[in-house]
């Protein structure tokens, strides 16, 4: 048996002085609150406080996605390890060793312990939300679900404000921002509530919890966005701002009612992580010297194609910025706007009181613009004024959903363009998809040091995506091929023999280049 007291004493020594090292500003003696104000500050992140916390004590830190849910404790209560903040995660004859996250009240904890079961206590840090939600399961894992009555509003709203769900739902959202999720899902199913990220285009599930906390989530997801907390039955939508540490999150908010409950999506925008930079989009040499030529162009229309999540947005707003000066005049209608920018008029799409795409853009073009984004061309009349507006001297950037680039000149055929105003008004179309970018951290393999699951890619072997990209210029052969009702496969012949590489030669290519693989690709560009 260690001797107690010079154990801890030793040990808050130890985390005195990294805490010191760690944050110059620390305010005086060592407390549970004083640390907790410096995650809220951002001073320091909850992992890294942990591995101080870690440090200090001489014990491994626990990962959090690897670990089981511990068996439970016989001889123990829910009361005594929620009172305790305290789980036992395993045990034998002579030693208990807890989950824990506060280092001020071990030397208690284990006074109670040796005192109830006669054994010593060994501690492993955790999350604070990471120890209440196995607690949860713990209390959960014998009681029925709590039914809550919908309508009661007052009900939710108490439950929403509740410290441990306030510290639930922030601690997604900042585990959706260290993975550079773009969307999270919360899903609640028939026992347990998923929550999954989005991460690189992928769905990976990042925690679960007892379906009896679901109300109370919603409710506070809800209340977040502005959203009304008693309506369950009706899809809604919202928007909001999140202040986490020093970063603020901007957050588009959307739910419907499902079988099981409601399914609610959040869009996550975070500002600060996103860069409008042509060059960082991963084009080739030859891509970006070509698509920076067709940019420059006085007037005419540019579409970029590709199915949703495909990046297009980002292209399109990095081509804006490339062209963003104060000698012009730039308006975008969008739906929804997704990214604010200075020098821009921006306006939001609202069906509800007539503002569609086709009536933002008739008036945009009385609004003497010199550039005009619209966020999707979706139908003949939208096309139409997009094409007037390009042959009257204004450069216009759209999307379109087609699966490559001469998709999108019998899309607008389709729509009922006629096809001299095609020929005429189209100059490029830029057609791309993503990859996800092998992780140069572990080389692909998940694996980091060849030991333990990698960090940065967070056992995926990617971490990061690269658009993969085909350029069609108009030239006149295609010109005269579009007015002549050439079909698709025709169109792309010409183009392919005026040099242009489609998307499966640029994916090959980056395969080669080891950036991403072969794999990724096909999956990529599955429905070419």
């Amino acid at each position: 048996m260690r001797a107690e007291s010079e154990y801890f004493s030793t040990a808050r020594r130890r985390l005195r002085t990294l805490l010191a090292a760690a944050a110059p500003d620390y305010p005086g003696e060592p407390t549970w609150e004083a640390d907790s104000r410096l995650v809220q500050s951002g001073a320091l992140t909850e992992q890294q406080l942990l591995e101080l916390y870690s440090r200090a004590w001489e014990t491994s830190p626990v990962d959090e996605d690897e670990f089981p849910v511990p068996e439970p404790f016989p001889g123990g209560s829910f009361e005594f390890f929620n009172a305790n903040s305290c789980l036992p995660a395993e045990w034998d004859d002579d030693s208990i060793t807890f989950l824990v996250v506060d280092p001020y009240r071990l030397e208690q904890l284990s006074y109670l312990v040796h005192r109830t079961w006669g054994k010593q206590a060994n501690f492993r840090f955790v999350r604070r939300t990471f120890l209440e939600r196995l607690l949860s399961k713990l209390q959960s894992s014998g009681e029925e679900s709590e039914v809550v009555n919908a309508e009661d509003e007052n009900t939710l709203r108490s439950m929403a404000g509740e410290a441990r769900i306030v510290r639930l739902v922030n601690d997604i959202f900042t585990r959706a921002i260290e993975l550079g999720a773009s969307d999270i899902h919360i899903e609640p199913g028939e026992e347990q509530v998923a929550v999954r990220c989005r991460v690189d285009g992928v769905l990976t599930e990042i925690l679960s919890c007892p379906l009896s906390q679901f109300p109370a989530i919603a409710s506070r997801i809800k209340l977040l966005g502005g959203l009304n907390i008693a309506e369950s039955r009706l899809p809604q939508d919202g928007r909001t701002n999140v202040q986490l540490g020093r970063q603020v999150l901007d957050m588009r908010i959307s739910t419907i009612p499902i079988l099981t409950g409601e399914s609610i999506v959040l869009r996550l925008l975070n500002q600060e992580a996103i860069s409008f930079d042509l060059e960082t989009l991963g084009m080739s040499a030859a891509h970006l010297a070509q698509f920076r030529r067709l940019i420059r162009i006085p007037h005419g229309i540019i579409l970029v194609v590709g199915p949703t999540g495909s990046g297009k947005t980002t292209t399109l707003y990095s081509v804006i910025n490339q062209l963003n000066d104060n000698r012009k005049k730039i308006i975008t209608v969008e739906d929804p706007v997704e990214y604010k920018m200075h020098g821009l008029c921006q306006m939001q799409v609202n069906a509800k009181i007539g503002v569609t795409f086709a009536t933002g853009l008739r008036s945009i073009v009385r609004q003497d613009p010199d550039i005009i984004l619209v966020g999707e061309i979706r139908d003949r009349e939208t096309a139409d004024i997009a094409i007037n507006a390009a042959l009257t001297g204004h450069l216009v950037l759209s999307t379109l959903h087609t699966n490559d680039a001469v998709g999108a000149v019998t899309r607008l055929l389709d729509m009922g363009v006629e096809n001299f105003l095609v020929s005429s008004a189209l100059y490029g179309v830029l057609s791309q998809r993503l990859v996800r970018k092998i992780c140069t951290e572990c080389g692909g393999s998940g694996i980091d040091n060849g030991k333990n699951r990698c960090r940065r890619c967070n056992g995926s072997g990617f971490k990061g995506r690269s658009g993969i990209f085909e350029l069609l210029f108009l030239d006149d052969e295609l010109r005269a091929a579009v007015n002549r009702s050439a079909s698709s496969s025709e169109l792309e012949e010409i183009a392919i023999r005026h040099g242009m590489v489609t998307l499966q030669q640029d994916g090959e290519a980056k395969v080669r280049a080891g950036i991403t693989t072969q794999e990724e690709l096909n999956r990529s560009t599955a429905e070419l």
